[in-house]
């Protein structure tokens, strides 16, 4: 491809007719548009202006700003009483296979009703919960920051056939 060397020539306005430029100079017709100095703002532009803002840094931002920042969500112990036998590991590929949470959320174990014996691996668990955990004999063990979390393979959807 062959690339330009030299600079165009400048294009003369409103020299004739014959200059291609000529009559109304490349401005179309007449009106507020045709004059000098026409410099209109944008109608969307006002219609934003309009909007109410919300208040604090980043309300207005769009949602796609912080879109892969995963979500804590809160599991109670007793919910992983109903889910889970005892003696069972709970890890975040654990809980997402049984659809407590979803595949880019994060869990954190709460505290809630439970007497069954649980190891926790990998999961964020508050103090109360890791107490009842303890009080029931389970442990609990944070990855380190040589380990990665395993890839978590999507939970099976429930098919409903129509009769």
């Amino acid at each position: 491809m062959l690339k330009r060397t030299g600079k165009r020539p400048y294009r003369r306005v409103g020299r004739g007719q014959s200059s291609t430029r000529g009559k109304q100079s490349g401005r179309g017709g007449k009106g507020q548009t045709a004059r000098a100095g026409n410099k209109r703002r944008p109608e969307m532009r006002d219609i934003i202006k309009k909007l109410p803002k919300r208040r604090g840094y980043g309300k207005n931002r769009a949602h796609t700003v912080k879109s892969m920042q995963p979500t804590m969500v809160a599991v109670s112990l007793s919910k992983l009483d109903k889910y889970f036998d005892s003696g069972a590991e709970i890890s975040r590929t654990t809980l997402v296979a049984s659809g407590l949470i979803g595949r880019r959320d994060r869990a954190k174990i709460v505290a809630g009703e439970s007497s069954k014996k649980f190891s926790v691996v990998g999961c964020t668990v508050s103090g109360s919960a890791r107490a009842a955990i303890e009080k029931a004999g389970g442990s609990i063990a944070l990855l380190t920051p040589t380990e990665k979390p395993k890839k978590v393979a999507r939970p099976a959807k429930k098919s409903a056939k129509k009769a």
